[in-house]
């Protein structure tokens, strides 16, 4: 049996490792492709490992309170994502963000804005810089000299991908909110009626459900509800009801 007849397809897990998937019936492979698949295998985990920041410590604690505005933040998106779909994704988690801290946390207007400011930026280099996501927009941020609690936010958005913990609520709601927002927003666009009438117990039953948004780790919504003193349940009414008008 060849390579070819058994369809060999690389899969990344959660845990952030790679594996060999086979479709059909299992496959023998000759030592020289085993060895290639070895290969391969290693340089895509090298790959994935290198998306880790080596750091934990971002921006200048001098620069503490010094914020860009909305409009600042959304003209850098609107040069570095071009894709309306991302673009809405980051609106949404910055909504939500900029409810929690005034509903929840009692924000003021200067703390409101760094949560917000933090979920609008937080993939702003996906589309432009995938190979060095997170990266760039840090880079970026730290010459322009923006508060460290926003930055360290952002790179702390997926620790098991970017290394780095969540340190405090904001660094943990926006990890909450990351993969949830995006998994209800693709709950809603399959119903007729969008968002109305969307309830808990059905984005429970989709999470249920491996195949849909099969790209949304479980593992990593299960990890950031268990950081924070709220039900996943909550959390879910949460987003429905601050994301839902965002456009």
């Amino acid at each position: 049996m060849t390579f070819m007849d058994g369809l060999i397809s690389t899969q990344i897990t959660a845990a952030g490792y790679y594996k060999a998937v086979d479709f059909g019936k299992q496959t023998f492979l000759p030592g020289e492709l085993q060895f290639i698949v070895i290969i391969i295998l290693l340089f895509l985990i090298f790959i994935f490992m290198s998306h880790k920041l080596d750091r934990n410590s971002f921006g200048n604690p001098a620069n503490a309170g010094n914020l860009m505005t909305i409009e600042e933040a959304n003209g850098l998106l609107n040069e570095w994502v071009p894709n309306e779909k991302l673009r809405l994704h980051m609106k949404q988690v910055a909504a939500i963000m900029k409810a929690w801290s005034i509903e929840k946390e009692n924000a003021d207007e200067q703390t409101a804005l760094k949560w917000e400011l933090a979920g609008l930026l937080h993939d702003a280099d996906w589309e432009k810089y995938p190979d060095d996501h997170c990266r760039i927009i840090i880079e970026e941020l730290e010459k322009r000299n923006i508060d460290p609690d926003v930055i360290h936010c952002i790179a702390s958005h997926g620790p098991g991908y970017f290394g780095v913990e969540p340190n405090n609520t904001m660094d943990k709601m926006i990890y909450a909110f990351d993969e949830l927002s995006g998994f209800i927003h693709a709950a809603a666009l399959i119903r007729p009626t969008r968002y109305e009438g969307l309830e808990v117990k059905s984005v429970l039953k989709r999470l249920k459900s491996p195949a849909f948004a099969a790209q949304v780790s479980r593992e990593d919504i299960n990890d950031a509800i268990s950081r924070i003193n709220t039900s996943l349940e909550d959390i879910i009414q949460f987003i429905i009801d601050h994301q839902k008008d965002v456009n």
